[in-house]
């Protein structure tokens, strides 16, 4: 598929379905590309959609069957976005860092290609605002889901979750306690971590 050029050629990308549940429209809004009057296109909609497919399936889907809603806060940005966020201080990453993950259509350096979204799961929102500890979510979803990385957000506990092809398996957060709360290498990586999410449902089936 061709770099739409004209808002029927956008329409028919968005159109495209990247699992039972969500389709190309779902991660085209930006509110750096809507605020500032830039458009939000791919330049390679097919690796677009093929990197949107795996983060679909392989992460969103399962959190969606297991938790109901998942609420979408920013996703896919176009390089020429991202570079005009990072540059203006919009907490967007250099590109060759967005590279697989804000940015899906473009590989990084070692040719691996992948894709993140941040979003919000209300059924575990709500229990943050009760209290809940952001990490029991965390640990449910590293003992469950082959993610590659996560970092968590103060506001509604939102996280940026990304696949990749070579998968870091690292999470972060700004939330307290802040920093690395895992990695390969690090002693609380390997193992069962289901002391740390009492009461979280069972994965289910897609």
């Amino acid at each position: 598929m061709r770099k739409p050029q004209s808002m029927r050629g956008l329409e028919q990308l968005g159109r495209v379905r990247l699992s039972d549940s969500f389709y190309m429209r779902d991660f085209l809004h930006s509110e750096i590309a809507s605020f500032y009057g830039m458009p939000n296109i791919p330049d390679d909609p097919d690796l677009a959609v093929a990197a949107g497919r795996q983060l679909c399936g392989q992460l969103l889907e399962p959190l969606k069957a297991t938790f109901g809603a998942v609420a979408v806060r920013g996703a896919y940005r176009c390089a020429a976005v991202n570079e005009f966020g990072n540059k203006n201080g919009l907490n967007c990453a250099r590109n060759s860092r967005a590279a697989t993950r804000h940015v899906w259509d473009r590989r990084d350096a070692d040719g691996n290609m992948g894709a993140m979204a941040c979003i919000v799961i209300p059924w575990f929102a709500d229990r943050y605002r009760n209290g809940a500890d952001w990490r029991a979510l965390a640990w449910w979803i590293h003992d469950h889901l082959p993610y590659s990385a996560m970092v968590f957000y103060p506001k509604l506990a939102a996280f940026n979750i990304g696949w990749h092809e070579r998968p870091a398996r690292r999470i972060d957060s700004f939330i307290a306690p802040r920093g690395c709360l895992t990695k390969p290498g690090m002693a609380n990586h390997q193992g069962d971590h289901a002391a740390s999410y009492p009461g979280f449902p069972k994965l289910r089936a897609c």
